[in-house]
């Protein structure tokens, strides 16, 4: 027989565990709640500005080792205009440096052939394949020693004797637009010869795009 005192707890029990059990779904709710409302943090922040800015534009350009050879001498001209010794580029299958030399209080025909070479950077290196200077019979490295003694050469070309090679920084070429240059490719055999030139956005008058 269920006395009435044994009634009473009971329904004590199953009032705690609802109670409890209220409370554990109400929690779930709640932290349900804030995962749903939460402010998210970007995980993925918009990039600055500051790295995104592009401040030039490169362009490749094509020509011809004619066309080529017709703007280095024009510019040459302008180099050895006062220089006492003069030497001119010639574009071949490689490229043929062509010029006088003083020897023996006198002067002597120079011709240098050259192989390019084109750096990482965009420079070149010319590498020496023959060299001659009239009908003396000198060691090369002999005659380029002449060569970076008597030639005037624009700062952004270097003879150095003891490789036997030529260094053409044309990176380091300062141009009045302010474009940069550099080598892209150098085929003389097939004709094929690229440049890339990067031009500042400020040259233009646009200060910043992104």
């Amino acid at each position: 027989m269920i006395t009435q005192k044994g009634t009473k707890t009971e329904k004590n029990k199953w009032k705690k565990l609802f109670y409890s059990l209220l409370s554990f779904n109400m929690l779930i709710l709640i932290a349900f709640l804030i995962l749903i409302f939460w402010p998210v943090s970007e995980s993925n922040p918009k990039p600055n500005s500051e790295t995104t800015l592009n401040e030039s534009s490169e362009f490749v350009v094509r020509t011809t080792k004619q066309n080529l050879n017709a703007l280095i001498n024009a510019y040459l001209e302008q180099v050895l205009n006062n220089s006492r010794h003069q030497y001119r580029i010639l574009l071949e299958d490689d490229v043929h440096l062509m010029g006088e030399l003083p020897v023996f209080n006198t002067t002597v025909p120079l011709s240098v052939h050259l192989e390019p070479f084109v750096q990482k950077n965009g420079d070149i290196i010319l590498k020496q394949r023959s060299i001659s200077i009239g009908l003396l019979e000198l060691p090369n490295q002999k005659i380029m020693e002449y060569m970076k003694k008597y030639l005037d050469m624009p700062e952004w070309v270097s003879i150095n004797p003891k490789e036997e090679e030529v260094y053409v920084a044309v990176t380091d070429i300062e141009l009045k637009s302010n474009f940069n240059v550099s080598v892209e490719r150098i085929d003389l055999e097939a004709n094929n010869l690229a440049f890339r030139i990067q031009i500042p956005y400020k040259t233009l008058g646009i200060d910043e795009l992104y």
